[in-house]
């Protein structure tokens, strides 16, 4: 019995040392994995006056700017509004001041650190603005917007693209493509560039097609709600899917090719001798430092598979909300409010699936990032006023058979979901013999271990079986460490 006994406590302590030599290794891979996906840089180290932090001289400027406020400035006029405008104006750019040079440092370092610690300033005052709106009824909502701008606050008129669908109308004053030519306007543009942004940002090209034509797929579903959703047939899927939408994805795609193949010589400029070299390190500042590949891996494991469909739902969620909240506040679509929201959410989305992907596959990082943290409060900010000024709108019911698709579509995510990661797992995955839990053990599609810890394991293993047998000890590395208070 007693002997029984202890092979059980050795077996026990052997399965724990086993799992620790587990995690360690999936650790130290993952940490190898990321570093894999760095592109090798070479960098002189020059620390020229450009890259200095200019703190003390940026809080200079800033005191003598507020003296000569308070001071020299005198006829300045009686207008309230000009007042309370340059105020706040002023108290957002103090505020984007001390970011940029006393916010910690994103990812990214071109062209210059301060311009990221911008965008993230910029993103804190566009979330404080919703908060403040979220306060207010839709009313006084509406008439903050229109005291930002006097011409809006009036309500718009909503627009449809589904008037004349038909592609070929002979007899046309115009020619008979003349329903296809009106609608290649400036907004063909505007959707190749922002799909090729988008492919820069997600950098994997089957997310960007499944979220191109998720989107187009809501477009559909919520006509009901809104009416600028609905489109002709062949401006969904002919000009947005597959000219507009696809062209981009893959002009990104080739770009990131590009990247990926680079190589990253940095020399200061001072140290370039040529003045066509120096003129071409300067517009070289505007280009990557680095690069890092993404590879998502969505089936690895169920929390990554989560976070990808988590990822992409705020991409979709994004989207929706700027014609929400165009229509319910009030701003048509050309004003530079929309072009400006735009402007902020990109760069600031760059930044956070970039740290989003380093807190999913590098170990070491340990807390979610700064940009990721403030652009997941903005859309589920926007989400709320959206829910809190129409709420009727957007529980307006689907159509029957909408509802029905969407239904099924998600009984198929769950079921595919839980085959994937529970049932597959569980019985359709072969178990090494040395282990006996199959649920902690299991086949490469789970932990992926590569095949010189694989070699290195069961090298290990088999001293370890014959040192038991010989009745010999075994090696330090191996010997049965019991956990200490059951951790």
């Amino acid at each position: 019995m007693n002997r029984r006994k202890k092979n059980r406590e050795s077996d026990d302590s052997l399965n724990y040392e086993s799992e620790s030599r587990q995690r360690f290794e999936d650790s130290d891979d993952r940490t190898s994995h990321f570093s894999s996906l760095q592109t090798h840089v070479y960098d002189d180290g020059t620390n020229t006056y450009f890259w200095r932090a200019h703190s003390i001289t940026v809080l200079c400027l800033m005191i003598i700017s507020l003296v000569y406020v308070a001071l020299v400035e005198t006829d300045t006029g009686n207008d309230t509004n000009f007042h309370v405008k340059r105020g706040i104006v002023a108290c957002v750019v103090i505020f984007c001041l001390w970011g940029m040079t006393q916010a910690k440092d994103g990812p990214f370092q071109r062209p210059h650190p301060a311009v990221w610690r911008l965008v993230l300033c910029l993103c804190v005052v566009y979330e404080l603005l919703l908060v403040f709106i979220l306060f207010q009824t839709i009313d006084d909502a509406r008439k903050f917007v229109g005291y930002l701008d006097p011409e809006l606050g009036k309500p718009l008129k909503e627009q449809t693209y589904a008037e004349d669908c038909r592609l070929y109308v002979p007899g046309h004053p115009d020619g008979p493509f003349a329903n296809f030519w009106i609608k290649m306007d400036f907004f063909v543009f505007s959707h190749l560039f922002g799909w090729f942004v988008k492919m820069i940002i997600v950098r994997d090209f089957w997310i960007c097609q499944l979220l191109s034509l998720g989107f187009e797929l809501l477009e559909y579903s919520l006509e009901h709600q809104l009416a600028n959703f609905a489109e002709c047939w062949w401006d969904h899927w002919l000009m947005d899917f597959l000219i507009c939408n696809s062209l981009g994805i893959i002009i990104g795609q080739m770009t990131l090719k590009y990247l990926n193949i680079k190589e990253y010589h940095w020399h200061g400029l001072w140290n370039i001798q040529s003045y066509r070299g120096k003129v071409m390190r300067v517009f070289q500042q505007f280009t990557p430092y680095s690069w890092t590949r993404f590879d998502w891996k969505p089936t690895k494991s169920l929390k990554r598979w989560l976070a990808v469909i988590g990822i992409m739902c705020m991409f979709e969620i994004a989207e929706l909300n700027t014609f929400y909240l165009k229509f319910i506040l009030w701003i048509p679509p050309p004003h530079f409010i929309n072009w400006g929201r735009m402007l902020i959410l990109g760069p600031a989305a760059v930044v956070a699936i970039r740290e989003t992907y380093q807190y999913l596959e590098d170990p070491t990082c340990k807390k979610f990032g700064q940009q990721s943290w403030i652009i997941s409060a903005m859309v589920v900010t926007e989400v709320l006023i959206v829910m809190k000024f129409d709420l009727p709108l957007v529980l307006r019911p689907f159509p029957t058979h909408i509802a029905l698709l969407w239904l099924i579509a998600f009984i198929c995510l769950v079921v595919w979901t839980i085959f994937q990661f529970y049932i597959r797992p569980q019985f359709f995955t072969q178990v090494p013999s040395h282990y006996g839990s199959p649920s902690k053990y299991e086949s490469s599609s789970k932990y992926e271990l590569s095949s010189n810890y694989k070699s290195r394991f069961n090298a290990k293993s088999e001293e370890y079986s014959h040192s038991i047998s010989n009745g010999t000890h075994q090696p330090y590395a191996l010997r049965a460490r019991r956990p200490i208070n059951g951790k």
